[in-house]
Formats: structure tokens, sequence, C-alpha cells
């Protein structure tokens, strides 16, 4: 039975990954420091829990002494993160480190948050221009966070060590702290018989199940090397696409608003011009996902909508995005 460790692995990306592997016949052990939070789906399927921190070197030794066939990060934000993995993989067949699409720079060294937003012009590939590392261990924020996994990437991949670095795009799917559905699930909830998008509903930013993610890692795992393959869905549905998906879901009917700016409609998907990831080399791997965006995010919408209107984000949840006497109000005057 070939064994895997996943750091971090009570998250989104690590619980899928986890229960991917262990229906798959893996002995799947996650780690993390609150056993409190170990989802019951794991425990259920036989998956172990190793009280650990993954920044305590003595912890983490100690969670990788007996090596594994498959070692997946899920907390490796910082070069000294990637540092502290490096000695404790002698024993390892392969390596996992998630890492994002946020890390990218069009030619004009334009990123995701920048003012102006970034103009791919096309797929992006895993050899696109980057942001430059950052090597100060301050990731807490939208810039130190991608600069500082840009420094993690390089560590690992300049190791030697068979390591494939994961850039998964916008996350998606059952246990997301806070999901980005939620922008329309609440206004379902909320009983709304219109919904505003904003630049006509036509942005997009490449969704990444965290299924498909899992089914990339397993695809990896049976092929160790050193590699970057950018993780996303086989397909890039739009804001309007989404706002339909979740409503068909749930079903509700609204009228569809298209807003030509974005005075009003804004949504987490409304990137203009859109972005979509090159999958061609996770593809040539064997990547074979395990459905496209409608496909995998319905249960995830579900779950949402179960909590009803105080889901446990709602302390984390911008009042301001349903600011409905505004959208009314934008109505009036049209």
């Amino acid at each position: 039975m070939p064994s895997a460790i996943i750091l971090g692995g009570t998250g989104l990306l690590g619980r899928a990954t986890a229960l991917r592997l262990a229906a798959s016949g893996w002995a799947v052990s996650v780690t993390g420091r609150d056993p409190e939070r170990m989802p019951a789906a794991l425990a259920d399927a036989g998956v172990v829990h190793l009280r650990s921190d993954r920044r305590d070197p003595v912890a983490l030794a100690a969670a990788l002494r007996d090596g594994a066939d498959l070692v997946v990060d899920a907390l490796c934000f910082t070069a000294r993160d990637a540092r502290m993995l490096l000695p404790h993989l002698d024993g390892v067949g392969a390596t996992v480190m998630f890492s994002s699409k946020a890390v990218y720079v069009d030619g004009d060294g334009r990123h995701i948050n920048s003012v102006e937003r970034p103009r791919f012009g096309a797929p992006v590939p895993e050899d696109a221009d980057t942001l430059e590392p950052a090597w100060d261990g301050l990731y807490r924020s939208r810039e130190g966070y991608r600069r500082n996994k840009v420094a993690a990437e390089r560590v690992l991949l300049e190791s030697g060590r068979p390591v494939t670095i994961l850039r998964a795009s916008k996350v998606h799917g059952v246990g997301a702290a806070l999901p980005r559905e939620w922008h329309f699930v609440r206004r379902v909830l909320d009983g709304r018989p219109v919904v505003l998008l904003a630049h006509g509903g036509r942005g997009y930013d490449h969704p990444t199940a965290a299924v498909n993610a899992a089914a990339l890692v397993e695809t990896v795992a049976g092929h160790p090397g050193t590699r970057l393959l950018n993780a996303a869905d086989p397909d890039v549905p739009t804001g309007r696409d989404i706002a339909r998906i979740v409503a068909e879901t749930l079903g509700h009917d609204w009228a569809e608003v298209l807003v030509d700016g974005d005075e009003q409609g804004g949504h987490p998907w409304d990137v203009v011009p859109g972005i979509e990831l090159d999958l061609s080399a996770a593809t040539a791997l064997g990547y074979r996902p395990v459905g496209a965006y409608a496909e995998t995010v319905r249960p995830a919408i579900e779950w949402a909508a179960s909590f009803g209107r105080t889901p446990p984000w709602a302390s984390e949840v911008d009042e301001s995005d349903f600011d409905y006497a505004g959208e009314d109000a934008f109505l009036r005057r049209r």
C-alpha cells in the first residue's frame, strides 16, 4: 500500500487530496496543529491525523522521519518553509507543493492585483514571467504572499529533488473557509429577483476545483519529477455562467442585469481581461479532471446554502458586497 503524508491536510486542497488518495488505496496521514479540526470525512475514510506544526523543525522531522511515497505540502509559503522541508525528502518518492497562479505577471509586469489588470492575451503557460521573489518571509499580505511563494518555488525547484509545483487558481470545493460562490448563493437565499453583473458578466478567472487539483496530485505521484504545472478546471466559465449555475443548482429564477462597466455588479470572477491557465503540460502528463466547473462546484454550492444566511464564515463576509439598497437605486436610475 503506497503511503502519503499531507502537510496541512485539513484545509480545502489538503482534504480533497487526502480523500482522493484514500479512495485509491493509499495509506494517508495529514498533519495539523489541532486534532479537533480534523474533518469527519477524512477520519471516516481511514485518514490518520498527525498532530504537528509545519513550522516547528522538530515536529516536521517527526512527521516525516519514516519517509513516504508521496509528500504534499499545502503549507509552504516562504523560502524558509521550503528549506525546512528539503532535509526530510531523502526517503520520499515524490513531493508536491501547492502554489498559486497569483505569481504570474504579463509582459508589462502587471499581476492579478495590479491597479491595471494584466493582459496575457492567451492561456498562461508555466514558463510565463513571475514576480520577483521575496526572501523576507512576510507573506501575510497580497504582495508578500505571491512574492514569497515565488521564493519558495525556487528553493524547491533548484534543490534537485523530484518536487512538482502546482499553481492553482481560484479554488472551490466543499469545506472552503469563505466560498467565493457565496456572492451568488446568499443572493439566492435572500430571494433577490435580479442579479447585477459588471462588465456584462463576461469577466472570468480560471477556477480550480479542489477535487481536480487532487486528481493532478495523484497523477504526479505516478510520475515523480521536478517541474511546474498549472492546476485548474478543464473549462473557464464567465461570471454570468457561474451566476446561472448557482441559481439553477438552488432552483432560483432571477433577471440578469448586465452592467456595462463596474459601477455595480462586481463579483469574484469579474476579471477583464480574463485569465486562463494553459493546462497542456498537465494534460500531457496524464491529468484527467474529475469534471468541469459546473459538475464539481454543485456540491459546494449546496453545502454553502445548507447553512442559511449565517454560515461559519459570516464574520469574514464584507457586507458591502450585499448592498442591495445601492443595487436597487442603480436600477431605478437606468
